[in-house]
């Protein structure tokens, strides 16, 4: 897998050429609170968040105003769109709590923050990010993975940075600890366009998680 690839999920379209119908209200985004080293990651958040607005999709996400998280939000907020932040009450100071958002929500504890975010959402994405941002994607891929959601869970492959953890993914369909239907609900793409598309087209596998 090169660089920037997501497989054969990778797909280039114009804005134009999303055509988005799906019944979605807001998309949930994980990402750093961190800027990271590379200029493609601010760059490729300002455009998710032009194609979010775009499409008419407020944005979820953690609440703060710094990092990759502080770019996607102001640039969701520039262009006209809705924002809600949701942050845990220990964190409103270290994480510098956006003042500015369409409604930050205040919480008591990391996982009320999370099950916030996914019942204000109506799909999940994953931007570069560490830790948290990798915990994030994987806990609520295992909440569909499990049946207790349908929607939508996808990486934004930004200069490659998940194709390790694609590789690693597929090493487990390889030895029989993930279901290929189950690998298959991550989805993935280098532009935003192409991502928010295959979210638009998702249908949840109806599979057990369960060898027999």
């Amino acid at each position: 897998m090169s660089a920037g690839n997501c497989g054969n999920h990778a797909r280039r379209k114009s804005k134009s050429e999303v055509g988005l119908t799906a019944p979605m209200a807001r998309i949930c985004v994980y990402c750093g609170s961190n800027p990271g080293h590379r200029p493609s990651y601010a760059k490729a958040a300002r455009e998710l968040a032009e194609v979010l607005v775009a499409n008419k999709f407020g944005l979820v996400y953690g609440g703060a105003d710094k990092g990759i998280m502080g770019v996607i939000a102001n640039a969701v907020l520039a262009a006209g769109g809705e924002v809600h932040g949701v942050i845990p009450r220990a964190l409103q100071d270290k994480e510098m709590a956006h003042q500015s958002l369409t409604a930050l929500h205040v919480v008591a504890s990391m996982h009320e923050r999370k099950s916030m975010m996914a019942d204000l959402s109506d799909g999940f994405i994953a931007m570069p990010g560490g830790f948290g941002t990798l915990e994030e994607i994987v806990e609520i891929l295992t909440w569909g993975q499990l049946q207790f959601h349908r929607k939508p869970c996808g990486l934004l492959n930004v200069d490659g940075y998940f194709d390790d953890l694609l590789r690693y993914l597929d090493h487990a369909v390889g030895e029989g600890f993930l279901r290929p239907e189950n690998r298959q609900m991550l989805l993935c793409d280098v532009t935003a366009n192409g991502l928010l598309q295959q979210f638009a087209d998702y249908s949840a596998p109806l599979v057990e998680k369960w060898a027999t």
